[in-house]
């Protein structure tokens, strides 16, 4: 077989993204896992006998919303990738009982922030309609190379429409953070609590600058796409990623550790596995997180003190459950949300996240409650549910609790027990809010910050962003200040994954960006 013209490390989306694209355009492409299992953070695991349950992601909107599904879609869908939405992609449930959903339905989702406090539908409508009014200048800067020709010719562009200083107040006002957003925007502390916990996605608190045109952006894309499942689980996505890599004359390895990237003459020449085996390669790709890349892939000195700076953010707390019946929610309307967050409101969220800054288990965590089965009945036999629960505020080593219950082990590392006793905190806000509960539990499984790193090794301390999403280390800066596309100082050699822009989520952005600067 002749050796690979590009070489690419790791499986996950963007990998996977990246293969597929450069592949279908005759590349000849090979990617290595050091995993057992490729996806990265797509996997699919049987939580019991015929049920099916994502431990990591689940959620496709920034797929199907974003460039490379447009380039993919028809080839996953004959693969028979297919994804499953409900009308109602989220909502919010308060500890007192009150709760607001939204749909895919803007009328409805007026008429239900009106019922909040009157006027608040109007000013979400308004809120909505501008960013969508501005949403090829956002989302060209977003998801787009920050130094290519295409995006000097966008800024051109909208500085000759809006004028300078016009230009300038819209990049300004899209630093606003979540809390100036839903205090300016909403009077209702429902309707301020429905945004609230989505900066927590994005890798933001909702003081961050950005965190508020994050809130935003979601709003929209939510609105527009509702917040899709793979039917069957997510590895179905991953199939159907290494189907096209395959039919297209590419390769994907597993078990296959890459130790080193091979270079010669300042150029990347290819991969040396941990076997010792050697692969050579045109150009190579690498997944990884910074520190992985310059500090052991391909060692850079210069880059120690960036590799010093470089900052990850808060751990997930990952929380399962399979329930014998349906979900039997105390407020009603519950039932086919499919991302349901459970906090007491925009001070809550502001609260739990300080709290996970500082080291401290949240003394009352923001969740967020999943339904897949209430989008794709296929996970688990009739009658049963499925729930997928996200932690995001959990910090990645314990310095103790909040709420002053939870022993903490002295090297503030995650233990079973430690897991098991922040699970039963969970458990127990989640259960005051749905009748039998504790009786309809067939299975639990906890996942903690330290055991969502053994999953993927780019989840450093279970930082599932790849590193901080806070602005300095974000868009044209990430991974560092003098990052220039996803060149690297090496020749050949490529970086991309959720530690460079446009950063984490499922959608692709990287490895997309990257296959078309290589000519795919």
């Amino acid at each position: 077989m002749s050796a690979p013209e590009i070489a690419i490390v790791g499986s996950g989306i963007n990998a996977l993204t990246a293969g597929a694209m450069l592949a279908k355009s005759g590349k000849r492409v090979a990617l290595f896992e050091r995993e057992a299992v490729a996806g990265g953070c797509m996997r699919s695991e049987t939580l019991a006998e015929g049920v099916t349950y994502d431990p990591l992601a689940t959620t496709f909107v920034l797929w199907v919303t974003g460039a490379a599904h447009a380039a993919l879609g028809a080839d996953l869908a004959r693969h028979g990738v297919e994804f499953c939405a409900t009308g109602t992609p989220t909502g919010v449930l308060l500890p007192d009982g009150r709760a607001l959903t939204y749909k895919m339905d803007r009328a409805a989702n007026v008429a239900a922030f009106d019922a909040g406090h009157p006027g608040d539908g109007g000013q979400l409508a308004a809120d909505l309609d501008g960013f969508a009014a501005d949403a090829d200048l956002l989302f060209g800067l977003m998801g787009g190379d920050p130094w290519s020709k295409s995006t000097a010719k966008l800024l051109g562009k909208e500085a000759w429409k809006r004028k300078p200083r016009g230009l300038a107040m819209t990049m300004g006002g899209a630093l606003q953070s979540m809390r100036g957003w839903l205090e300016t925007s909403f009077e209702s502390d429902l309707n301020r609590a429905l945004w609230a916990p989505w900066c927590l996605h994005a890798g933001l608190g909702p003081e961050a600058s950005f965190s508020g045109q994050m809130g935003q952006v979601i709003g929209f894309a939510l609105e527009v796409a509702g917040a899709p499942v793979v039917k069957g689980g997510t590895a179905n996505m991953v199939r159907g990623l290494i189907a096209i890599i395959e039919e297209n004359g590419g390769t994907i390895r597993t078990n296959a550790e890459v130790s080193e990237i091979m270079i010669s003459g300042g150029r990347a020449t290819g991969l040396k596995l941990s076997g010792g085996e050697e692969v050579k390669a045109g150009k190579v790709l690498a997944s990884v997180t910074p520190n992985q890349l310059y500090g052991q892939l391909a060692p850079a000195p210069e880059r120690k003190d960036d590799l010093r700076k470089y900052r990850y953010g808060k751990g997930n707390f990952q929380l399962h459950y399979l329930l014998n019946g349906p979900v039997k929610w105390k407020t009603d309307g519950l039932e086919d949300v499919q991302l349901l967050h459970i906090t007491p409101g925009l001070d809550g969220v502001s609260k739990a996240g300080n709290e996970a800054e500082r080291g401290m288990l949240p003394e009352v965590p923001t969740i967020c409650v999943g339904q897949p089965t209430a989008a794709d009945p296929s996970r688990a036999p009739e009658g049963q549910s499925v729930l997928w629960l996200q932690m995001p505020e959990a910090p990645r080593v314990v310095k103790g609790d909040a709420k002053g219950e939870i022993e903490v082990p002295a090297d503030g590392q995650w233990t079973e027990a430690l897991r098991e006793a922040y699970a039963n905190r969970i458990e127990a806000i989640l259960a005051a809010h749905i009748d039998g509960f504790k009786e309809s539990v067939v299975t639990r499984r906890a996942i903690s910050p330290a055991e969502l790193e053994g999953y993927n090794m780019n989840l450093v301390g279970g930082d599932p962003y790849g590193g901080a999403c806070s602005l300095e280390q974000f868009f044209l800066w990430r991974p560092f200040a003098d990052t220039n596309r996803h060149d690297t100082c090496i020749k050949g050699l490529y970086h991309i994954g959720a530690s460079t822009h446009p950063g984490p989520g499922l959608s692709g952005g990287s490895g997309f960006l990257t296959a078309k600067e290589l000519g795919a």
